[in-house]
């Protein structure tokens, strides 16, 4: 399936006609999950897109199924993004110390925002280097997703385009980063908050953490990152606004993501539900995940080596920045 007959949104159709494309992505995440517990280094996340852009590239997208596949991939995305926020507690984030702060901010705001004016010496269309900035520097589908619904300049196109990279260069941090990381002799620590600081997707955080013990330090330090979404969403919207985009200027649902992290932070949320957030939020990432996953092209994909280009490049900016913070202050 090319990426212009990407399933289209859902909005105003028969509840009924949603069905066979849900089911299709509840079919994914089973796998996705069966995949992940015998291979733990794929997250159901990285496993469901490849999985939708394999049936896209292979089999085509029934018509039947597009109308559910295009709910996952916005709507339950949303419902994702907004639960993100269960995970990060404040006091968690501070006690990381303002050296490990400084790293992230730094990293992050300078990958941001030299990454778009690299994408136009490329030739790149504004909208696909804003998302492939959003989703290196913050934390991949769900930053991009968030940008997507924030600003005029993106399409689906761009969407399509962004996530592809960021899923091929966060699937080879899972190797790469903790090979530099041992070449360079990094410490326990300092390994656990460059991993945060330099990988795209949480799922992928996760997966580096584990395998290699540090998996507590590099998920906050991650979420430390997530935390940014809000802020850098906001200021891109308001700039569009002055440009006479009429975008909202903070989404509901990323502003549902801060009532989350606020909620959390007052100790309002059961430890119960704080527990089951993460669980959930994979769940629903791996389903729309599999959803936008079918709207990649690989072939197209494969041939536009400029888009490929500029992801390898804000990762090596956001890795090499980080890295050097690391050694520096940590």
């Amino acid at each position: 399936m090319s990426l212009a007959t990407r399933p289209s949104p859902s909005r105003g159709l028969p509840p009924g006609t949603l069905w066979p494309g849900v089911c299709a992505a509840a079919v994914a995440v089973a796998g996705a999950l069966l995949v992940n517990r015998y291979v733990p280094a794929l997250s159901p996340a990285v496993v469901a897109v490849v999985a939708g852009a394999v049936l896209a590239g292979l089999a085509g997208v029934p018509e039947r199924l597009r109308p559910g596949l295009a709910f996952v991939s916005r709507r339950v995305l949303r419902v994702a993004v907004a639960l993100l926020g269960l995970q990060i507690a404040v006091p968690d984030l501070l006690a990381l110390g303002w050296p490990t702060l400084a790293v992230v901010a730094v990293a992050t705001g300078l990958t941001f925002a030299v990454t778009p004016a690299i994408g136009r010496r490329l030739g790149l269309s504004p909208g696909t280097s804003l998302l492939v900035a959003t989703g290196v520097s913050i934390c991949g589908a769900a930053a991009i997703a968030a940008m997507r619904e924030s600003t005029d300049l993106a399409d689906e196109d761009d969407a399509a385009a962004a996530l592809g990279v960021v899923v091929l260069y966060g699937t080879a941090a899972l190797a790469l980063v903790p090979l530099v990381g041992s070449l360079a002799g990094l410490s326990p620590a300092q390994l656990g908050v460059w991993t945060g600081a330099a990988v795209h997707e949480v799922a992928q955080v996760a997966a580096i953490g584990a395998a290699s013990g540090v998996l507590a330090a590099a998920v906050t330090v991650k979420l430390g990152r997530v935390v940014l979404l809000a802020p850098i969403v906001a200021l891109t919207a308001h700039r569009g606004r002055e440009r006479g985009a009429k975008p909202p200027i903070l989404p509901l649902f990323v502003a549902a993501f801060l009532a989350m992290v606020v909620l959390r932070a007052a100790g309002w949320v059961p430890a119960a539900v704080t527990g089951a957030a993460p669980a959930v939020t994979n769940v629903l990432m791996a389903a729309a995940l599999f959803g936008l996953g079918t709207g990649i092209d690989v072939r197209r994909l494969a041939r536009g080596g400029r888009v490929v280009l500029l992801g390898g490049i804000a990762t090596t900016i956001i890795a090499a920045t980080s890295l050097a913070g690391v050694v520096l202050l940590v």
